[in-house]
């Protein structure tokens, strides 16, 4: 078997952006090589090979249905099998003709609800609902589980089989079972698709001169967008920033690392890269530092996942920043996409995250600092406690450093 080189790195949520509904070309973390793989460097799996073609013979034979079998089909199940046998969500294997499908839907655009989705505990769950898309406005929040997918149960549904389900033609609809905790039954949601144009970061200087910055992901404008802001507010004689993190569901790794760098001094880590064959990979703080010594603190909730992960480890590790809200979503291993030689692809993640103190991300997230809730009520009403309870401790720890 001759694997080709075709090694892409995803950003966080690859799959489950999908969902959202727009062009995803500029999605990829980048181009990393490794060696094409040889029969020489094999690592065949041990095991009776024998009682594998036993059981395919049986099939073939003894099935009800056997007329309408067909051996790619059962090779291929036996690859998928063998694939969700890791128990990763994000480890994904893709027949030809899925393959085919998934390189065109990341190059090209369709409609979408705005929603980011995972799996977490073997359960389908909206991650983070982006502003202003239909899925925000139908009320959606990060957390909810869902169940159904117009009639189609979730419970043995990959992400990317999900997706399938939830994107379409735009200005149709797509209904939800959703069940959320605290609710005695699950409810539906019908929700129109459409093109999504997700927002990059809204700013405002907030009362006691507090830089207030709501990053709602790290895609290629946040770095330029983030230099406008800060500069404008440090010009302006900024004493404080609150970083709100919460619902952004990632992006670029490397906009997370230079973001990160205007808040620590040159050098210091950032994230760490953990392989299962290769040296642990260390990305450091390079940037301007003009935050540094500014007092700070950190908004998330279930919806901050990977990139923003990513950021308030490395700012709590190394600085002390304080984490106010919920506990993030957890996704904290990197992607690589696999071309294989019959057009089949292989998604396998294939390193996990640390924080600068060597915390792992994935599946765990991170504990707040400060725990603060934000319910249904709340949302409805306007009301924002969490936010409330930030610039608590910002004016406390302005005030502080002035004494």
């Amino acid at each position: 078997m001759n694997w080709k080189a075709d090694k892409r790195y995803f950003w966080a949520l690859a799959a489950a952006i999908i969902a959202v509904g727009f062009g995803l070309g500029g999605y990829w973390l980048g181009l990393r090589e490794r060696p094409a793989f040889s029969e020489e460097t094999a690592m065949p799996i041990e095991g009776d090979w024998a009682v594998f073609n036993e059981t395919a013979a049986i099939l073939k034979t003894s099935y009800f249905k056997n007329d309408q079998l067909e051996d790619k089909d059962l090779f291929y199940g036996a690859l998928e099998g063998m694939v969700k046998g890791l128990g990763d969500p994000y480890s994904v294997f893709f027949r030809p003709t899925d393959a085919k499908k998934f390189e065109e839907d990341i190059r090209g655009s369709f409609g979408g609800i705005g929603a980011e989705i995972g799996i977490r505990d073997n359960q389908l769950l909206v991650v983070a609902p982006l502003k202003g898309t239909p899925a925000d406005k139908a009320g959606l929040l990060s957390g909810d589980k869902i169940m159904k997918i117009d009639g189609t149960l979730t419970n043995d549904l990959t992400v990317e089989e999900a997706v399938k389900i939830i994107r379409g033609d735009v200005d149709s609809q797509v209904t939800l079972l959703i069940y959320r905790d605290g609710w005695n039954e699950a409810r539906e949601f019908k929700i129109t698709r459409a093109v999504i144009e997700i927002p990059t970061l809204d700013w405002e200087m907030k009362d006691g001169n507090i830089l207030y910055v709501r990053l709602y992901n790290f895609n290629a404008n946040a770095s330029s967008l983030f230099y406008q802001a800060a500069l404008s507010a440090l010009l302006n004689g900024a004493q404080g920033v609150v970083l709100d993190l919460r619902n952004n569901p990632g992006g670029f790794l490397d906009v997370a690392v230079d973001l990160s760098s205007w808040f620590l001094e040159r050098g210091q880590p950032v994230v760490q890269e953990k392989f299962a064959n290769q040296p642990m990979r260390i990305f450091r703080s390079s940037g301007n530092q003009a935050l540094r010594k500014l007092p700070a603190v950190i908004l998330v909730n279930e919806g901050s996942a990977s990139a923003s992960e990513i950021m308030a480890g490395a700012l709590r590790d190394n600085r002390g920043i304080k984490l106010i809200g919920k506990k993030t979503f957890g996704k904290g291993t990197v992607q690589q996409l696999e071309t294989l030689n019959d057009g089949s692809s292989l998604k396998i993640s294939i390193a996990e995250w640390l924080t600068p103190d060597g915390n792992s991300i994935n599946q765990k997230g991170l504990e707040p600092d400060v725990a603060v809730e934000l319910n249904e009520e709340d949302f409805k009403a306007g009301r924002d406690p969490q936010f409330d309870k930030a610039m608590e401790i910002i004016k406390e720890e302005i005030a502080n450093r002035k004494r």
